[in-house]
């Protein structure tokens, strides 16, 4: 039997906000006789909304009340009811997210997204759906091939590299189409990004907010931004400027190569040519970077791939590829705990659970305290037992019950996370150890890795499934 869940992506970036709303065909995919396996087996668009400038106050706050009325009116515009909203993603994303009142306009979106929905802007998590919203994921798994994504947008470029279709390491770039941004008609410059300022005198160039610039002297700064993803991709030697251009990190892992890249974010677009408008016609560098990528070592030397979506390439990856199920033996005991959002991650080693998991989980949850010693809620993962015995889980359920122990004082819910199939006969036989008032959450088939977040939504298909959303932020070596 089939079910369809309507998930909504809802981009706020430098330059543009735009949503998708996704219809995701969820199914049981198991045997008769097998132990049901919920899956996402189909996900089609069925709305895009039009492409809006994102509305600001100032160059350092966000228009919140203006974001609010594009997105009411798509809704109108797109027929849906917000409460029909079972899944999806707000992401603010580029030098939006840096902006003074960021936190202030997640809170005030979440009620437009239905009672489960991800707010984030995590570098990392925007690269990663960029990639998937752009194809590059999807070629990288058919083609069993490596793959490096660009999502080049109005502040900042999303870099996520693919092998075989998983993800392996992420970082972004301070370059983006936005941080010059100069009147279309006289090309006086409005505004140049702080950041750019290093860049911008080590070419000895005359550009300042205010004086008009020649498209020669934009052209040059816009070729050394591109230059940038040379060195990042080890194509060209790392300049003393090099670090400057990270936004959090670099690349944690020593392998930098792909055979294949994706272009994407709203930047792509200016690849394939300059528009009739001209170069400045959206009055910034974002046509001229576009152009500048071309003479790249990085374009030059990789196999470049056409992206299935450029500017929407984040908010499909929002709207289509934020969710993942579990529902093949989940349990919890009162569903008024959901949604559960932003519980950190406590992954337990596999050395862990071998040997002591109890004291292993009493001794790591002390990095979850505050500066004043109060315990934070968190979901514990780690990686099961496969076909256990009545026998293991009672014994992993008492584990778990001593290392919770002093967790349990400050807490009156306890979320566990499991790669195999047991989670709910461990929730059941860890909820017999429990005092009344407690409550357990105990879902499976999902990884998580210490540093992820994980946001668990209200029930789907008549209680049988729980979406899940895994909010990455580190990748390790």
């Amino acid at each position: 039997m089939t079910e369809t869940v309507l998930s909504v992506g809802i981009d706020i970036g430098t330059s543009t906000t735009q949503l998708v709303f996704s219809a995701l065909e969820i199914e049981n995919t198991a045997g008769v006789a097998s132990v049901p396996r919920i899956s996402v087996v189909d996900k089609r668009i069925v709305y895009r909304s039009a492409i809006h400038f994102t509305p600001l106050l100032s160059s350092t706050v966000i228009d919140a009340e203006g974001v609010r009325r594009i997105v009411e009116a798509e809704y109108r515009a797109a027929g849906m009811d917000r409460e029909k909203i079972s899944a999806g993603a707000i992401i603010i994303t580029g030098e939006t997210a840096r902006k003074e009142n960021a936190e202030t306009l997640l809170r005030s979106m979440e009620g437009l997204a239905g009672d489960f929905v991800v707010a984030t802007a995590g570098s990392d998590l925007e690269s990663i759906l960029a990639g998937k919203g752009s194809g590059a994921a999807a070629y990288s798994k058919r083609e069993r091939t490596s793959v490096v994504n660009f999502d080049i947008g109005g502040g900042t470029t999303n870099v996520a590299i693919f092998r075989n279709g998983e993800v392996t390491d992420t970082t972004c770039l301070d370059i983006g189409g936005r941080l010059v941004r100069l009147d279309p008609k006289t090309a006086v410059v409005e505004y140049i990004a702080p950041g750019l300022a290093p860049v911008i005198s080590s070419l000895g160039l005359p550009l300042t907010e205010g004086k008009t610039a020649s498209v020669d002297d934009l052209e040059h700064l816009s070729r050394r931004m591109a230059a940038f993803f040379d060195e990042l991709m080890g194509l060209a030697p790392r300049s003393p400027l090099f670090e400057s251009m990270l936004t959090a990190h670099d690349f944690r892992s020593g392998d930098r190569t792909a055979k294949h890249a994706f272009f994407s974010g709203g930047v792509a677009d200016g690849i394939a040519g300059v528009p009739d408008g001209g170069p400045f016609v959206y009055g910034d560098i974002g046509i001229l970077l576009g152009q500048a990528v071309r003479w790249t070592e990085t374009y030059r030397t990789l196999d470049v791939v056409q992206a299935e979506e450029t500017i929407r390439a984040t908010v499909v990856g929002a709207g289509s590829h934020s969710l993942e199920i579990s529902g093949s033996t989940i349990g919890f005991s009162d569903e008024s705990v959901f949604p559960l959002k932003n519980l950190p991650i406590l992954k337990l080693t596999e050395e862990d659970e071998r040997n002591s998991l109890g004291h292993a989980l009493l001794e790591k949850l002390h990095w979850f305290k505050d500066s004043s010693g109060r315990q934070r809620t968190v979901a514990v993962s780690f990686r099961g037992v496969e076909n256990p015995s009545f026998d293991e889980v009672q014994r992993i359920a008492e584990d778990l019950h001593d290392g919770l122990s002093e967790y349990l004082t400050h807490s009156d819910k306890v979320i566990l996370v499991v790669e195999r199939d047991m989670a709910k006969a461990l929730g059941y036989a860890l909820r017999s150890r429990l005092g009344d008032g407690k409550k357990v959450v105990s879902i499976d088939g999902i990884k998580v890795e210490n540093g992820d977040y994980i946001d668990i939504g209200k029930p789907l298909a008549k209680g049988r499934v729980l979406p899940v959303v895994i909010k990455t932020l580190v990748f390790g070596g």
